[in-house]
């Protein structure tokens, strides 16, 4: 999925504090890379149902679910963080672009990392 246009529309009306591209390494290894050393991000993993070729790639593979979430996107694409204000509006934005989004979870205080609950 190409994000540009969509994303440069967000950037003219809400303050973006952090973008992370969800390639090889999934959520655990590029999410933290955006996040400041005191935070970590806590992903909703029921905030979102993974594409059917996930499952299949897991059944077929006998890939257990960390190990999935490392290795693919699983249908998360891109992270954006925003201020909590902001996210009504962002996900709003986003929507009528065209784009599926949804609120992931959010960021904490503590050490750089992932927690998928």
């Amino acid at each position: 999925m190409i994000y540009v246009k969509a994303l440069l529309g967000l950037f003219r009306q809400v303050e973006v504090k952090a973008l992370s591209h969800i390639t090889g390494g999934g959520l655990p290894e590029n999410l933290p890379r955006v996040l400041p050393a005191d935070c970590r991000a806590v992903v909703d993993t029921a905030s979102w149902n993974w594409p059917p070729i996930f499952h299949w790639l897991q059944e077929r593979g006998n890939v257990a679910t960390p190990e999935m979430y490392r290795t693919f996107n699983c249908g998360v694409g891109m992270v954006l963080c925003v201020a909590e204000s902001d996210a009504a509006a962002t996900l709003q934005l986003l929507s009528d672009e065209g784009l599926n989004a949804w609120r992931l979870g959010r960021v904490e205080s503590g050490e750089r990392g992932v927690d998928l609950a």
